[in-house]
């Protein structure tokens, strides 16, 4: 049970764009990593749409995140976010992350620019996307065949967990993306998925992103390293003209605006490199 004091709980944006935007996390550091219970609670009276929660074993860190509804497997924003934490009490370097979906790494430079961090993603697949998901998808967001980019097909990404990538021929309708918080949280809940990922290509190596997180409780996050890393492996899958990077603008139709960058490999179904900056929160 709680005692009725909480560890210190940091609080970072992380794929900031310069000293704004970005996406909030929370960051605690133990030892020892808290109750499942507590992890949650935690979560929630922070807040935010992750926190995680670390503590040294084996030489690295074994990580665990929580939305404020429940666990999550894995978490891009929020690794980055404790990737700066553990270098601000460390030093630069690559630090070592045992997660429920696998071991990753995450690197970590600061310098007088601010603070760049990079993850290493869990491996990548991917898929076609079940017509009738598609479909329902459509449904939710108020859209139609009609504006789906057929340069780019809808798939199910995975890179630690599932996402949904559907991409608009028009940006206007990225930029209106709405939806039903609750008819969006029972419909990914139905699929297994983690975010719905609404694109916008600019050019082949340029994309605009917008994420449906309503699993977590939130209506979108304003970025989103894991479905990041998820985008770029099916881009590797489809033999995209990636020239071994893209990137990504999110956040900006909600006023956050956020920058990623996705190194992608050759290596069929290895991790990608999502990395960015980092800024702390003053409350």
């Amino acid at each position: 049970m709680n005692d009725g004091t909480d560890p210190e709980i940091l609080r970072l944006a992380a794929f900031s764009d310069g000293a704004t935007g970005g996406n909030p996390a929370g960051v605690v550091v133990g030892p020892p990593l808290p109750s499942r219970t507590e992890m949650q609670r935690i979560a929630a009276m922070v807040g935010y749409s992750e926190t995680a929660f670390a503590a040294p074993s084996d030489g690295g860190w074994r990580v665990r995140y929580f939305s404020p509804e429940d666990e999550v497997a894995f978490c891009g924003h929020a690794t980055i976010a404790l990737g700066s934490v553990l270098a601000e009490r460390a030093g630069n370097g690559v630090f070592s992350l045992d997660l429920a979906a696998g071991r990753i790494s995450v690197e970590v430079q600061s310098d007088g620019s601010g603070t760049r961090a990079t993850l290493t993603s869990p491996p990548t697949r991917s898929a076609s996307a079940d017509p009738a998901l598609v479909t329902a998808a459509l449904d939710l967001f108020g859209l139609v065949p009609a504006d789906l980019d057929p340069a780019l097909p809808a798939a199910l990404a995975h890179a630690g967990n599932d996402h949904l990538v559907l991409a608009l021929r028009d940006r206007a309708k990225l930029a209106r993306m709405t939806y039903d918080l609750a008819e969006g949280a029972r419909l990914m809940w139905r699929h297994g998925l983690t975010t719905i990922d609404l694109v916008w290509i600019e050019t082949p190596r340029k994309f605009h992103s917008r994420n449906a997180f309503a699993v977590g409780g939130v209506l979108e996050d304003p970025a989103t390293g894991a479905a990041a890393a998820a985008l770029a492996g099916y881009l590797r899958d489809l033999d995209w003209p990636h020239a071994g990077a893209i990137d990504i603008v999110q956040g900006e139709d909600m006023g956050a605006r956020s920058l990623l960058r996705a190194e992608i490999g050759e290596t069929p179904g290895e991790g990608i490199r999502v990395s960015g900056m980092t800024r702390v929160i003053h409350e």
